[in-house]
């Protein structure tokens, strides 16, 4: 008779740093619905009969690499390797009449949120497939870049939207070090190449040069809200483009979206455009439970939501960000 103890021993180095970060940390997030792992599932989650719409999520930030736990689980996927299963699903299955986008993000990097508009924008333009945009609570930075993708733009009420522009985080703890008796001994292979380190202050020159590649990612923001909003010229895009978050009446007057409504009236909207009498809204999940309604969370995990370490909320991961900060995890 095998000993319980022999399967958990090989086993306990993990356990013990799971309940370690879970003591710290108070919460992580666990998806007990197998992260990327499996096929995608279509559910139709409103609607018997007409046209298919697919209900497509961008929730929480926009990334483009799969999140681990302590004990190698996916906790969530990458938000562009996600969008890219649906819509090879969708052309696969060649029934979408319209994709409507329910967006409920602070935004994310650069790249993701760049690669997420062109699979949009190239699908669209492939099988000539109107894409609708649902703001939920926020639908800032990176999340309203990719909008830019959408046909129409709808904001609920309610909704914080805008944050356009480009963030490097940054800090120096060289006055501490110093009190402290920390000296910092990096070793470089060029001037530029501890640029932005917290161990030491910028100088100048280091500054000028991080502020050159903020502007070029902040130039190619410019160049998509332009396209996107064809109703604005360049130069309003650049005076709203400051990096202010705007309140949906704000959005619409300015506009920065074409409407303000709620989800259910935007489908209404999508049913009267393909003129048909009655629509399916459908959702593809990897999830064990399929989302019950419109409103229901549609990403593919359904995890819960533990908090994450203290210092991965005051220290984010080095890089340039598409991010309303104040929203972000």
């Amino acid at each position: 008779m095998n000993h319980p103890a022999r399967w958990l021993t090989p086993a306990l180095p993990r356990l013990i740093a799971l309940g370690a970060s879970l003591l710290l940390s108070g919460c992580i997030t666990v998806d007990v619905g197998g992260g990327g792992q499996g096929d995608m599932r279509e559910t139709v989650i409103q609607g018997k009969s007409g046209p298919k719409i697919l209900l497509l999520d961008i929730d929480g930030e926009i990334t483009d690499s799969d999140a681990s736990g302590v004990l190698g689980w996916v906790l969530s996927e990458g938000t562009v390797a996600r969008v890219q299963d649906e819509l090879t699903l969708a052309e696969r299955k060649g029934d979408i009449e319209a994709i409507l986008l329910r967006i409920d993000s602070p935004g994310g990097s650069p790249t993701a949120s760049d690669s997420v508009y062109r699979l949009l924008k190239e699908f669209k333009k492939k099988y000539n497939t109107p894409i609708y945009a649902q703001y939920l609570s926020v639908a800032a930075s990176g999340g309203y870049y990719l909008s830019m993708a959408a046909d129409q733009i709808v904001a609920s009420p309610t909704t914080i939207t805008g944050s356009i522009g480009v963030v490097m985080f940054g800090v120096s703890f060289s006055g501490l070090m110093e009190k402290v008796g920390i000296a910092n001994q990096t070793i470089t292979s060029g001037p530029f190449k501890d640029a932005g380190s917290w161990l030491k202050p910028m100088d100048p020159a280091e500054r000028e040069q991080l502020q050159s590649v903020v502007d070029d990612l902040y130039d190619r923001f410019l160049t998509v809200v332009e396209a996107g909003r064809p109703n604005l010229k360049p130069a309003r895009v650049r005076e709203l483009a400051d990096g202010r978050i705007y309140s949906a009446p704000q959005a619409k007057k300015n506009g920065l979206v074409d409407k303000i409504g709620y989800l259910e009236e935007t489908i209404e909207s999508i049913r009267t455009h393909l003129g048909a009498e009655q629509i399916r809204v459908v959702n593809y999940s990897r999830s064990r439970n399929p989302p019950a309604n419109i409103y229901a969370r549609t990403s593919i995990n359904a995890p819960i939501e533990i908090e994450p370490e203290i210092a991965a909320r005051v220290l984010p991961k080095p890089g340039f960000y598409y991010l309303w900060w104040p929203a972000s995890p």
